[in-house]
């Protein structure tokens, strides 16, 4: 199946979900695909038709994003080096969740969470370990009991209990001796990955771009980005700015409808700095600033009051 349709159908299956999306993308060298949004839930999606193509420096560039835009990062795909994408399962690379379009459908048209997780070394189920524990211990069963009924170590055990993932074999058969259900479903859409690598600059930090660099001394922090429709993601304790850089004018306003596109989809603002005093004002919902308007601004408040003003707010 070509990449095309595996996008058009995840769109298709996030739309009838009641999910707001960003038009298709023009533009192949961003990190992701579709950004959507449904209540609080929101979504940087990258769809690959084998999901072994992800590189790191676009997964840790989808986790940035979503980090600082309080979304999730996610991958669907068909197939991966092992075969294909099974339905039900929750894969991952680079600590982002990977699902097939077949599970992204079960899980939110239907209701139907996964509950099988792919790792290193096979295939695993999230155990409810606060119950665990406590069935464990109000019947007052052993560790070493249920280690022996579970075919693992004690120490094992302990580790189920303190959150850590189970082979399926082990956690049926403890279901089973304790006639409880502990086996909990898995949310392909919680991102718990590492630490994100990659800092915010402040103040004194350079860019390597004179533009990025003035809004760093006017007191915002910034964070650059280099395979996403703008050149920087521009923030203070109010607002949220993604940044673009006018060069090409054609290519230009490309990127700035697609940052406008994003914006509003996570209800944030967007800007493009641009030489030319005669471009408009905005260019769809993202707000058009010169350089020399800029260049005469010192605080970060006169941008942010230029931004809220042509924004309509």
């Amino acid at each position: 199946m070509s990449r095309e349709i595996l996008i058009d159908t995840a769109r298709t299956i996030l739309g009838r979900a009641g999910y707001k999306l960003s038009p298709p993308m023009a533009l192949r060298s961003v990190c992701f695909d579709i950004v959507g949004r449904k209540d609080n839930i929101m979504l940087i999606v990258k769809v690959l038709g084998n999901v072994d193509a992800l590189s790191r420096e676009n997964a840790e560039e989808m986790k940035v994003l979503s980090e600082i835009l309080g979304a999730t990062p996610l991958v669907i795909g068909e197939k991966s080096s092992a075969g294909i994408l099974e339905p039900g399962i929750v894969y991952s690379r680079f600590d982002i969740p990977i699902i097939s379009n077949e599970t992204l459908s079960d899980y939110v048209l239907r209701g139907e969470a996964p509950f099988i997780m792919a790792a290193p070394g096979g295939l695993y189920v999230k155990l409810d370990s606060a119950l665990l524990k406590s069935i464990r211990e109000s019947m007052d069963i052993s560790l070493g009991t249920l280690a022996e009924v579970a075919g693992v170590s004690r120490r094992t055990i302990q580790m189920y209990e303190s959150g850590m993932g189970a082979m399926i074999d082990a956690a049926i058969r403890i279901e089973e001796y304790l006639n409880t259900p502990v086996i909990r479903p898995v949310d392909p859409f919680e991102f718990r990955g590492d630490k994100i690598s990659r800092h915010e600059l402040f103040g004194e930090e350079k860019t390597g771009s004179v533009v990025l660099d003035h809004l760093l001394g006017m007191g915002f922090g910034i964070t650059p980005v280099v395979r996403s429709p703008f050149e920087a993601i521009t923030r203070d304790d109010r607002t949220v700015i993604l940044t673009g850089l006018g060069g090409e004018t054609d290519k230009m306003v490309q990127r700035a409808v697609l940052a406008s596109d994003i914006s509003v989809i996570f209800g944030k603002h967007s800007i493009i700095i641009v030489d030319d005093e005669k471009c408009p004002g905005n260019i769809k919902s993202t707000v058009v600033v010169t350089k020399k308007e800029l260049k005469h601004m010192e605080d970060k408040e006169e941008l942010t009051d230029l931004v809220m003003t042509r924004s309509g707010e």
